[in-house]
């Protein structure tokens, strides 16, 4: 089977947001995947098994065939998602998403209004991105939240899962911040490790509240692996019946699995092993199907990232949890020393913590 695959289908976006891994712009960029490109692309993925088409931007929603390819996309057995800033979906949008069979519609929002409004350059984006969620909620389109953690907005965190609880939002993705694009910029914006845990704890208790109160709110965190080994130490002390089972789900997921069961194509048809990985380029797939660069992985960075652990360094090579977190993310590592096989910067949890090993 196929990776899951996120094609930046375009550049143009319609928000100016400081933290866009993308470097996206208000301009049209030259170069761009054509329909009968995207459509060669798509069938190819349809024919690697890959289950997910995950459609990114820039804003997806400006590219004019976008519709068409995501229908296009779901006819050949492979689902399109949709990662939006969600100001462009009015009741007439969402109803053309569930219609052409749009699986899951992700929202960005980065803090409450006002926060959210100057991340994403626009007076009013918040309330227009609240609009999209709700939107899709009135006719059933599957849509979750997705929230980036920042120094700029961890103030926000409870007022967010307020919000998610008072508008019945039911799903939200927590990502950390990767060190791309703009994003680069911003490695002094991170959230500090000590921050980050007492972040982890707020978003963990809420799910514990809301799971008793019958609530249901799927919450994920993604972009640091090391999050799955503390909600497991976190079990562990609050809820040790059932942390057996989290660790179970946690080795079968693998941790970070850029270049192996996920990878991205870029708005020009370039391959890299995700999103925040573009100064890594694997071939196009104007010139060699996407299914032939990703199985050859002709490139060492490609190659090593399927086979990754001998490789890693620091903290990395020798925690107690590789099999676990499998290095966590590459691009930060890269970021701040460099080395693309050093320690992950954001990895909050003590050298107590990476030494320990425990098998229940």
């Amino acid at each position: 089977m196929g990776p899951v695959v996120v094609w930046n289908c375009t550049g143009t976006c319609n928000l100016e947001c400081i933290h866009c891994y993308y470097d996206a712009a208000k301009k049209r960029f030259a170069g761009e995947l054509t329909t009968d490109e995207a459509e060669r692309f798509i069938d190819d993925l349809a024919a690697f098994r890959a289950p997910v088409l995950l459609f990114s931007g820039g804003e997806p929603l400006v590219r004019d065939d976008v519709f068409h390819l995501m229908q296009y996309t779901a006819r050949t057995g492979v689902r399109p998602t949709l990662s939006t800033n969600g100001v462009l979906i009015d009741a007439e949008v969402a109803r053309d998403l569930k219609k052409i069979g749009v699986g899951y519609v992700g929202i960005s929002l980065d803090g409450m209004e006002e926060d959210h409004d100057r991340f994403r350059g626009r007076k009013g984006a918040f309330r227009d991105a609240l609009e999209g969620i709700q939107q899709c909620r009135r006719i059933d389109q599957r849509v979750g939240l997705r929230f980036t953690i920042t120094r700029h907005n961890y103030a926000d965190l409870s007022d967010v899962l307020r919000l998610i609880e008072e508008e019945g939002i039911p799903r939200v993705c927590f990502y950390h911040l990767v060190y791309s694009g703009r994003g680069k910029a911003m490695v002094d914006a991170d959230v500090n490790k000590e921050e980050t845990r007492v972040a982890m704890d707020l978003i963990l208790e809420k799910t514990l509240d809301w799971e008793r109160r019958g609530i249901n709110v799927e919450m994920l965190m993604v972009d640091n692996h090391a999050d799955g080994i503390y909600t497991y130490l976190w079990a562990r002390k609050h809820l040790p019946d059932r942390a057996p089972r989290v660790l179970e789900l946690l080795r079968r997921n693998g941790g970070n699995r850029s270049g192996i069961a996920f990878g991205n194509v870029d708005s020009q048809g370039n391959v890299h092993p995700d999103q925040f990985t573009r100064n890594h380029t694997f071939g196009n797939i104007r010139e060699e199907p996407f299914s032939s660069i990703w199985s050859e992985a002709k490139d060492p960075i490609l190659a090593g990232l399927k086979d990754r652990k001998p490789l890693l360094k620091g903290r990395c090579a020798t925690c107690a949890w590789l099999d676990v977190c499998n290095g966590n993310f590459r691009a930060r590592a890269e970021a701040v020393s460099g080395d693309f096989w050093a320690e992950d910067p954001a990895c909050y949890l003590t050298d107590a913590e990476i030494a320990e090993r425990v098998l229940s």
